[in-house]
């Protein structure tokens, strides 16, 4: 995995951006008993610990720690970005709807269709000019 690719900093930035949001969240951590708490926040720090080091088994943990949050938390699952259901995968795409997982191939296939040319992506942008795209169209 090659962390400097910006695909990957943006991602890794939502994730960052999400672990602090839900350390802030003082009525989550309420709910759950705190030792739990602690341990799953120290999980999610490993877990970003290996994205920054381009680990590849820490994609297997981002989708674990994802349906956690959704199950665990499901009062902030809102707040876990669309993009990180699929930057991901796997379990994840169980919530994500067809119609936005469509999208996301979409997205894959112009990275990919982008970088056989040898230019740059960024995904970011393009996500948002797509997303525009589909709410014009609905």
């Amino acid at each position: 995995m090659n962390t400097k690719l910006p695909y990957h900093r943006y991602h890794l930035a939502l994730l960052t951006s999400l672990y602090d949001t839900l350390r802030a969240q003082s009525v989550l951590m309420a709910q759950v008993p705190e030792e739990s708490n602690i341990l799953f926040l120290e999980r999610f720090e490993e877990l970003i610990a290996q994205l920054e080091a381009g680990d590849q088994d820490a994609l297997y943990s981002g989708q674990e720690i994802l349906c956690q949050v959704i199950t665990r938390y499901p009062q902030v699952a809102h707040l876990i970005p669309r993009d990180l259901l699929w930057y991901f995968g796997g379990d994840c795409l169980h919530y994500m709807p067809d119609d936005e997982i469509a999208q996301y191939q979409l997205l894959d296939e112009h990275q990919a269709e982008a970088e056989a040319r040898g230019e740059e992506f960024d995904w970011e942008q393009a996500r948002q000019l797509l997303m525009q795209q589909a709410v014009k169209g609905s």
